[in-house]
């Protein structure tokens, strides 16, 4: 029997919000073009799927989606604004093992303003606490820290923590997937102070779950900072994206999309042995992106288990005898950079922000989509 793969599935490009680090919705997709029923049935055994669009619950059939999907996953989370409550409601009353993040970026002002969606905190944090209410377990926040948001960072996470949710975070990147190229983190020490702030309040809790979640913000203030990722990236070996017109790929974090193959038109088997899926796996070998989003790094968390362990064990010892035991100066970069030893110009560079570059869209076809990308 072939090992279980971790799966992402982009169900729709269509999406209800207007965020400002994401130009996916100028660019849909289009209904009819998007991944069936049939095409999800040849999808492999899965011990994680993570279902996200754009907006899945866009979809009118994503109970049909889910169901089917559960016949294949282990574990299901689905990534959403939240807007839609009535619909989350109701496929949790019938799929209550599933899990829901709803994408909260910052407190009520500032998450309405970035992400362009009247009443969007209300929403999302009322559809939140009424999944609480009916007993669903597996619920929380997801937030894309940028400098307008940083400062909410741990006020956010307390509520979370107040309400017994998931917390999870990520910061600003570019690709096709987010249609945009020129993300980037202008006040690096502002953000990396409030991520070191999140991390020293996760290493103080009496959650081995949340010990980790301190190492993947660690790993964050690294990626703002432009360095080289602290764990390899295995992706297309061991894990898998797959688009709204079947193309699977091997994350959403490329700038130009590549392809391993199309499931509306090939098997499994045949697409992840083919040739292009091997010509994808040596361009993966060679990225240089250094990307740091929970769909790489979790499977990496994993796999090399004793490189974020060790750093627990470090930092909870230090957590017995100081009230911070964690600094972000334990980056030599954070050092440099504080010292004038590097420029913020030259960190700019380390960056994938290219303000010069035509963001791909990974569309199907680009005829009409109104993007200005």
């Amino acid at each position: 029997m072939s090992k279980k793969l971790n799966g992402t599935v982009i169900v729709t490009y269509r999406c209800n919000a207007r965020c400002n680090m994401c130009n996916r919705f100028k660019a849909p997709s289009r209904p009819e073009d998007e991944i069936s029923i049939e095409t999800i049935k040849k999808l492999p055994e899965m011990y994680f799927t993570n279902i996200t669009g754009g907006e899945p619950f866009i979809r009118e059939d994503i109970k049909d989606i889910v169901r089917e999907l559960r016949k294949k996953s282990d574990r299901i989370v689905i990534s959403t604004n939240g807007f839609f409550t009535d619909k989350i409601i109701d496929l949790c009353k019938e799929v209550p093992d599933i899990g829901i993040r709803i994408s909260i970026e910052g407190l009520e002002q500032t998450n309405n303003e970035i992400r362009g969606l009247p009443d969007g905190f209300n929403r999302g944090y009322t559809t939140l606490k009424k999944l609480r209410e009916m007993g669903m377990k597996d619920v929380g926040f997801g937030m894309t820290v940028q400098d307008r948001n940083a400062p909410d960072l741990c006020e956010l996470y307390k509520l979370s923590d107040e309400l017994d949710m998931e917390f999870a975070t990520a910061s600003l990147h570019n690709s096709f997937y987010f249609v945009e190229a020129k993300n980037i983190i202008k006040d690096r020490p502002m953000v990396a102070q409030n991520f070191e702030n999140l991390v020293n309040m996760l290493l103080k809790s009496n959650s081995p779950k949340k010990w980790f979640r301190a190492y993947f913000n660690h790993g964050l203030i690294n990626y703002i900072y432009g360095q080289k990722r602290l764990l390899p990236c295995d992706m297309s070996f061991d894990t898998f994206f797959i688009d709204p017109y079947g193309d699977v790929m091997p994350c959403n974090g490329t700038k130009d999309k590549e392809v391993m193959g199309n499931l509306n038109d090939q098997t499994w088997d045949e697409l992840w042995n083919s040739e292009q899926a091997e010509r994808v796996r040596k361009v993966v070998r060679c990225c240089d992106r250094d990307c740091w989003m929970i769909g790489s790094v979790s499977p990496a968390m994993h796999k090399y288990i004793w490189v974020p362990a060790w750093w627990v064990i470090r930092h909870k010892f230090k957590a017995l005898f100081m009230k911070k035991p964690y600094s972000m100066y334990e980056l030599k970069v954070v050092r440099d950079y504080r010292d004038g030893k590097v420029s913020k110009e030259e960190l700019d560079k380390c960056s994938t922000c290219d303000f010069n570059a035509v963001a791909n869209n990974g569309l199907k076809d680009c005829g009409g989509c109104g993007c200005d990308k």
